[in-house]
């Protein structure tokens, strides 16, 4: 959350893509990474909206846990292919087929750290935010 978004982007651009994640990992929302309203912003997202997402890894699909019950829910299809960031590989978090809320939404993943995914979320194109994903 303190990192700037350029540090986000060179963390991502230079990640593995990883293996398709399996299980539920706790989502945070990055919100205007690096400033003093990141966290604020985060924790009002995990508390009300978002928790994170569950992934099943075997039928290449996730789930995203929403809502201050955790009701999983907005379906993602899951895939490797080419990040619209930099075009090289990364887990790509697919609504278009699968959700009338989200299907304009496409997320990306890759792995920075040991069961630690980064993620950014565009709306069609256009980056929104970015978000992490801890298993």
């Amino acid at each position: 959350l303190g990192m700037s978004q350029a540090d986000l982007d060179a963390l991502f651009t230079s990640s593995p893509p990883g293996p398709i994640p399996d299980g539920e990992a706790r989502g945070t929302a990055i919100v205007a990474p690096g400033t003093t309203y990141s966290i604020d912003i985060a924790n009002a997202i995990n508390h009300f909206a978002w928790q994170g997402k569950t992934f099943d890894a075997k039928h290449a699909v996730l789930r995203n846990r929403i809502t201050s019950l955790g009701l999983n829910a907005i379906i993602a299809k899951v895939y490797e292919g080419p990040s619209w960031l930099d075009n090289k590989p990364c887990i790509v978090l697919d609504y278009s087929e699968t959700s009338l809320v989200a299907h304009w939404i496409r997320d990306e993943i890759r792995l920075i750290a040991p069961k630690i995914y980064l993620g950014k979320v565009y709306w069609q194109k256009k980056r929104l935010i970015d978000f992490a994903l801890e298993f």
